[in-house]
């Protein structure tokens, strides 16, 4: 038979049943293993590696003993069984493997800035700037084509959920987003500028306007923002939808069961929350957690104890409360082995990140220990263990302060401790929505009422919440969806009424002719029929984060860019030329 020029198998085709038959191979030299008289070649290609077997009399020894590793070769020969002691189970063709009788060499291999064999640590700047040496390792591969796979399942559960899908402009008006914009210069139109888009929010509601019911889109976004662990500069992809004639109810039943399969999908044996997920009000969120992305693998709970520190025996705190601040307690279980030194460092680690500490008590088979507990006294210390349920041998930690400093503290308190105590169990994703934030926040620094998230949403109560209750009392159809402490993405129900915008948007200061200049597209639409309408935008780059378990975004994108939003492979942003910035009409200010 006449063998494909390239090869008649991938790398991963190869089994025992071959065995007898002449294969054609064609990959890169991942790595060589030189026994004397015999070369042992591993080759590798997109699907897998196959052993390559050459001995010091066959041509191809001397070709590929000159080769270096990742040297892209093409080898014929034939497939011979492993003895079973050299059975290599760990690999999909590791019962055979390939004595080579001819070798092609299709491109030789530099010296390597990075090796592609093992997983050894490297420097993010060479791993960046040689990103296509970095893809090739196994790891890293993987993650790749994890991704394909979940944006392809993902795609296929929201046709599936009646979901169609369209294409929004890359090219649009700046818009107040929140985040900084991407503005790119026109030549038609000399002096004026597109952005790009931080969200297809506007277009999305406006499908809606235009009658599509049901869109959804795998949507690029353009955010001149600094990067995070969880947070990509420049781009980012998020599930973007949208739904008509919908309430929070029908958001919420139409995307969790996408959520919950995709995740059970690619589990690999974590358990997934089973849908309904929980829904969890901001307010009891920032109780229970301090955080409004709670990671609920976390068991521990905060629970709010000013009032037994109210005119008590430990006059910081009781002064403290007068004051009107507040005093959380977080329990930290089963620490009645830990040195006072676990105690001090929690305290000190507060202090580290700018709080003014850490109070604690601790219990040793029901013995109290600590300043707090000996000031508090005795009896009402045991009174205030007895209210928070805990054993004879759990600590606790206390974070008083203003409510919001309070709050931040103790949910960066129970995350560390839920960390430090080995309290998390990786092997689940458990989602929760946190649901019923505010409408509108007080703005310290502006004295003024402000909207503390989003202002399309729609007010809970609409016009006559509005109209009748304290602003900072109005809660919003606004959503969270979080997975193990990480924010998969904000949604609402749109806030569709001209007359209801313009009452919001009047209460946060701002007058009819700003609302209709700054938002022209949307009221304009609005005062066409519009249907009422929600949607939401998960994060696919964040969802990929979590199934790979990788603890930084850019090990799941492609081509990354750096802390700095810099393109180390392919040098941008870089300067423009003379000739560009004259065609544009743009002169560059140093």
């Amino acid at each position: 038979m006449t063998l494909h020029s390239y090869r008649s198998h991938t790398c991963a085709a190869l089994r025992a049943s071959d065995v007898g038959a002449t294969a054609r191979i064609s990959g890169w030299i991942h790595r060589k293993r030189d026994h004397g008289n015999l070369m042992f070649v591993d080759i590798r290609d997109h699907y897998g590696i196959t052993q390559v077997v050459t001995d010091t009399d066959s041509p191809a020894h001397a070709v590929l003993d000159r080769l270096r590793a990742e040297s892209v070769v093409t080898i014929t020969g034939d497939v011979v069984a492993r003895s079973a002691e050299t059975v290599n189970a760990a690999l999909a063709t590791g019962e055979i493997e390939v004595r080579a009788r001819e070798v092609v060499v299709q491109s030789t291999a530099a010296e390597l800035p990075m090796p592609v064999f093992g997983e050894a640590e490297y420097p993010e700047e060479i791993r960046l700037k040689y990103r296509y040496l970095d893809l090739r390792r196994e790891r890293l591969h993987a993650n790749i084509v994890l991704r394909s796979n979940v944006i392809s399942s993902i795609r296929q559960r929201m046709i599936g959920q009646g979901f169609t899908e369209f294409q929004t402009p890359i090219l649009t008006a700046s818009s107040p987003e929140g985040a900084r914009d991407y503005l790119v210069p026109s030549r038609v139109h000399p002096g004026k500028f597109y952005a790009l888009p931080q969200a297809p929010q506007m277009f999305k509601q406006l499908l809606m306007v235009a009658g599509f019911d049901r869109y959804f889109q795998i949507a690029p976004c353009f955010r001149d923002e600094d990067a995070r662990a969880d947070r990509s500069p420049g781009e980012f992809y998020q599930l973007d939808f949208e739904m008509s004639f919908v309430t929070q109810d029908d958001v919420f039943a139409a995307i969790e069961p996408v959520l919950h399969g995709v995740f059970e999908e690619f589990a690999h044996g974590r358990s997934v929350s089973a849908a309904p997920f929980p829904r969890i009000p901001y307010r009891e969120s920032m109780l229970k957690y301090g955080s409004d992305k709670p990671d609920l693998r976390n068991p521990i709970v905060i629970t709010d104890v000013s009032t037994h520190f109210a005119g008590s025996g430990f006059g910081r705190f009781a002064s403290m409360v007068e004051a009107g601040d507040v005093v959380r307690a977080i329990p930290a279980p089963g620490t009645a082995d830990k040195s006072r030194k676990f105690f001090d460092d929690m305290n000190g680690w507060a202090q580290g990140e700018g709080f003014a500490g850490l109070g604690y008590i601790t219990q040793k088979g029901g013995e109290l220990g600590g300043p707090i507990a000996k000031i508090h006294g005795e009896e009402a210390t045991r009174k205030l263990v007895a209210a928070l349920g805990l054993g004879p041998d759990d600590g606790i930690f206390f974070a008083a302060g203003p409510e919001a400093t309070a709050a931040k503290l103790a949910g960066a308190a129970r995350t560390r401790i839920g960390n430090e105590l080995d309290l998390i169990d990786k092997n689940r994703f458990e989602f929760c929505w946190i649901v019923d934030f505010p409408m509108f926040e007080y703005d310290e620094d502006a004295k003024k009422i402000d909207f503390s998230h989003n202002p399309f949403s729609m007010p809970q109560g609409e016009m006559d919440a509005l109209e009748t209750m304290n602003p900072l009392d109005i809660l919003a159809y606004q959503y969270d969806i979080v997975c193990n402490g990480i924010e998969l993405s904000s949604g609402a129900i749109r806030n569709h009424r001209p007359d209801i915008m313009y009452k919001a948007f009047e209460i946060a200061g701002y007058t009819q002719e700003q609302v209709d200049t700054n938002f022209a597209g949307m009221i304009g639409a609005f005062k066409l029929g519009a249907p009422p309408h929600g949607g939401s935008a998960p994060g696919i780059d964040r969802i990929v984060m979590l199934l790979a378990d990788e603890p930084n975004i850019r090990e799941v994108i492609v081509f990354p860019m750096n802390q700095k939003a810099e393109d180390l492979m392919m040098n941008a942003p870089a300067p423009a030329t003379m000739k560009q910035l004259r065609e544009l009409g743009i002169r560059v200010v140093e």
